[in-house]
C-alpha cells in the first residue's frame, strides 16, 4: 500500500457516542472507559488488547485505533445493530501525525506486527485490505489470515482530535434518522455496501 492509496480512516462506533466524540475526540480504549459510552467493541478481544504491548512504544490501549476500511469482520459481527451504529470517516491527514503506528492486520492477533507508518504501509497489501470478501472456500487458513489483514489498523497515540471528523456513513433510514436528531452538523449518508 501507498499513501496515496490511503484517501479516509475510519472508525466504528455507535451513534449514541458522537456528541461525545465530537467533544472529546476518537480516544483510546484507556482515555474512554473514564467517559461514560456505548462500546461496539467485543469484550474477548478487550481483553486480548487489554495485555499487549506494541514494541518500543506504549501500550495497545493508549492508542486511538482507526481501519483502514470499515467493511471488515468487525463491522459484520455488528450487522445486528445496523439501526445503532455509524462509520466516522477520518480525514487521512491523521497517519502523518507523529507517534502514529500502523499494525498490519488486526493489531490484537498474535501474527500483527507494528511499524511507523512509512514502513508499515510499505507491508499492508491493498487488495486485500480492501477486498469486498475475505472469505476463501475450504482454504480456513488463507481465510483467517485474510480476515486479520482487512482489520489493519492505524494507531493514533492517545486521541484523534475532532477537526480531523469529516462525516459519518450508516447502514440504513432508521440509522440515519438517529444520527440526524443529533444536530452534529456533520454531513452523514446511507452507505447500506458498507454495512453487509
Amino acid at each position: 500500500m501507498n499513501r496515496a492509496d490511503v484517501t479516509e480512516l475510519h472508525f466504528i462506533t455507535a451513534i449514541s457516542n458522537v456528541t461525545s466524540i465530537l467533544e472529546h475526540g476518537i480516544l483510546s480504549h484507556a482515555h474512554a472507559e473514564q467517559l461514560d459510552h456505548h462500546s461496539v467493541a467485543m469484550p474477548e478481544i478487550q481483553e486480548i488488547r487489554a495485555d499487549k504491548q506494541i514494541p518500543g512504544a506504549g501500550r495497545l490501549h493508549e492508542y486511538a485505533n482507526l481501519y483502514f476500511d470499515a467493511h471488515n469482520p468487525m463491522l459484520s459481527k455488528r450487522r445486528n445493530q445496523n439501526n445503532e451504529i455509524c462509520v466516522l470517516h477520518v480525514d487521512s491527514a491523521v497517519i502523518d501525525l507523529q507517534g502514529v503506528i500502523v499494525s498490519t492486520q488486526n493489531a490484537s492477533s498474535d501474527y500483527a506486527s507494528f511499524w511507523p507508518v512509512a514502513d508499515g504501509l510499505m507491508r499492508i497489501d491493498k487488495d486485500r485490505v480492501f477486498a469486498r470478501y475475505w472469505t476463501h472456500g475450504e482454504n480456513q487458513y488463507e481465510e483467517w489470515r485474510h480476515k486479520s489483514e482487512k482489520c489493519a489498523e492505524v494507531l493514533v497515540p492517545d486521541r484523534v482530535n475532532p477537526g480531523y471528523i469529516l462525516g459519518a456513513y450508516v447502514a440504513n433510514q432508521i440509522a440515519f434518522n438517529a444520527f440526524q436528531v443529533l444536530n452534529s452538523g456533520l454531513p452523514v449518508s446511507i452507505r447500506s455496501n458498507m454495512f453487509f
